[in-house]
């Protein structure tokens, strides 16, 4: 017997793309001998559908695609995944259609209510197995989360399954994939049954989708791994009731992965909203010369447009290195001084700020001049603005609300300072994209005179650090202490954090690749007496 799994990429509420899509799927998984075909987690759907799933419309369309879906399929079983409703209740369901006719529907039984997701909001769960035969092999369903938690599984075991498929919809973040490993090991040493697993694949808001669908066997051992970050089919041989042993696809390295994650998410959020391009300032620095390297890879040339607008405090080598970063990477290039609008301002609030020093406030007209021209471009010719701004700087609010920190995606929102050089040098190693010198060279603002980002920060190293403990596993500053760091820069950069989360709300979405974005997993009051100190 054949299995086939479908990593395919998924529009979330494009129930007739969706469903033409595993129809294609099937038919190639058909010709090519498959008895079953097993599709990820909501399929017909896109993951996730949000609040779609609060409305009663929803169900009804996903119900008249699936059972169109099933009339259609001829000569393969298909597993598909999506939203169902039975007297009113709501629940994360995958049916299998066999035969022109939907034979059998699973409720998942663990709903995950934690980082990004909000399960419970929407479903409710599952107490019952389902098990099915094809090619006189009895299989077992369970979706996502049923595995990261005991119960599931077994259930499905002690109904007689002998394989289990597993429909996935598990966003990607770095080292995830250890993870996922470490939890269907963990079930089958409970249960004993070999286990498909199949993840989407795809860019959906600022979740990234990386595929990289496996098969175990029935002790544990990886016998097929398919590629992350692309849409793909992949048949797998069953003989006695065993997977055997195929192509198993190399793991990334962590800034490949990254890499990889940050084009799809950039590619998906674009094309999936029909943007037909984008538009970004480059101003010479690591930043905007890592998002214009990813905008390229992720689109393609001819859709992006680099904008360098300097000011009187814009140094000639951040000019010349966005010349010839823009020129080796081959797309449209533009220069347009703010120094005149820049004037403009300053003379109109002569009179207001006279006698005031120069402070931020001038730093933030810059950057809002520049902001303003960007959000010109996009309204003008359609394309979506994407920022430049890195997570390092999203957490301690070092950017400007309605200025850099204006426009549709945020490439690296999740991304903190230390990983975007490792990120710059790895594109390199691909193929000369950004000047050796803005690698090297001390990362500054140039909002002001010879300015520099630790001026007013500690090094990156330290507050990228901080940050991590911080944020991503929630320790208390005194433990963040204990581990080396002063207490001076702690106190600084948790207060800065904190003090920063009514910026963060602000910002556009972007792609999650940490355990823990500034996102729809990190959810912070913004007016809040609360300091951690207490803790």
């Amino acid at each position: 017997m054949k299995i086939a799994i479908a990593q395919i990429n998924c529009v979330v509420g494009d129930l007739d793309g969706n469903a033409a899509r595993i129809l294609d799927h099937a038919q190639r998984a058909r010709d090519l001998g498959a008895e079953l075909l097993l599709t990820p987690e909501l399929s017909l759907t896109g993951y996730p559908p949000e609040d779609l799933l609060l409305r009663d419309g929803f169900y009804v369309a996903c119900d008249h695609a699936l059972y169109t879906l099933a009339r259609q399929i001829e000569g393969v079983t298909v597993v598909v995944g999506h939203p169902h409703m039975d007297d009113g209740r709501r629940y994360n369901a995958a049916s299998v259609l066999q035969g022109g006719k939907v034979v059998a529907t699973y409720y998942k039984q663990k709903l995950p209510n934690h980082s990004v997701f909000d399960e419970v909001r929407y479903f409710v769960p599952g107490t019952e197995a389902c098990v099915f035969e094809v090619g006189g092999i009895k299989l077992g369903i369970n979706i996502c989360a049923d595995i990261w938690e005991e119960g599931a599984a077994s259930c499905a075991l002690a109904a007689g399954a002998e394989v289990l498929l597993v429909l996935n919809a598990s966003p990607y973040h770095m080292n995830k994939q250890v993870s996922r490993y470490e939890a269907v090991r963990e079930r089958i040493g409970e249960c004993g049954v070999p286990v498909f697993y199949a993840n989407l694949v795809g860019g959906q808001d600022e979740l990234v989708f990386d595929g990289a669908s496996f098969v175990m066997d029935g002790k544990g051992a990886l016998v097929q791994q398919m590629p992350a970050f692309e849409e793909s089919l992949r048949l797998v041989e069953l003989e006695n009731g065993c997977p055997q042993a195929g192509e198993i696809i190399p793991e990334y390295s962590l800034e490949e992965s990254v890499y990889r994650a940050l084009c799809l998410g950039v590619k998906d959020y674009v094309e999936k909203n029909g943007f037909p391009g984008v538009v970004l300032g480059l101003s010479g620095g690591i930043d905007s010369a890592l998002v214009l390297a990813v905008a390229v890879d992720a689109l393609g040339a001819d859709k992006v447009r680099a904008v360098m607008m300097p000011s009187q405090y814009t140094a000639n080598i951040s000019l010349q290195d966005a010349e010839v970063m823009a020129s080796t990477l081959g797309v449209n290039y533009s220069e347009m001084s703010i120094k005149p609008v820049f004037d403009i301002f300053l003379n109109t609030l002569a009179d207001e700020f006279d006698a005031l020093p120069f402070d931020t406030t001038e730093e933030n007209i810059q950057a809002r001049i520049r902001g303003t021209l960007l959000m010109a471009l996009s309204n003008k010719y359609g394309s979506i603005v994407i920022t430049t701004g890195n997570k390092s700087e999203m957490a301690v609010g070092y950017a400007t609300l309605y200025g850099d920190m204006a426009g549709g995606f945020a490439v690296l929102k999740d991304v903190p300072k230390t990983l975007v050089y490792r990120l710059a040098r790895y594109r390199n190693s691909l193929g000369r994209a950004i000047p050796e010198r803005v690698i090297t060279r001390a990362p500054s603002a140039e909002l002001r005179q010879d300015q520099t980002d630790q001026d007013s920060l500690p090094p990156y190293e330290v507050l990228d650090a901080i940050m991590e403990a911080y944020v991503e596993h929630d320790m208390c500053p005194h433990d963040i202490i204990a581990l080396g760091f002063s207490e001076r820069d702690v106190r600084r950069v948790v207060k800065l954090i904190d003090l920063s989360e009514y910026k963060r709300r602000q910002s556009p979405v972007g792609v999650r690749i940490t355990p823990r974005g500034f996102g729809r997993d990190r959810r912070y009051p913004i007016t809040s007496k609360y300091r951690p100190w207490t803790e």
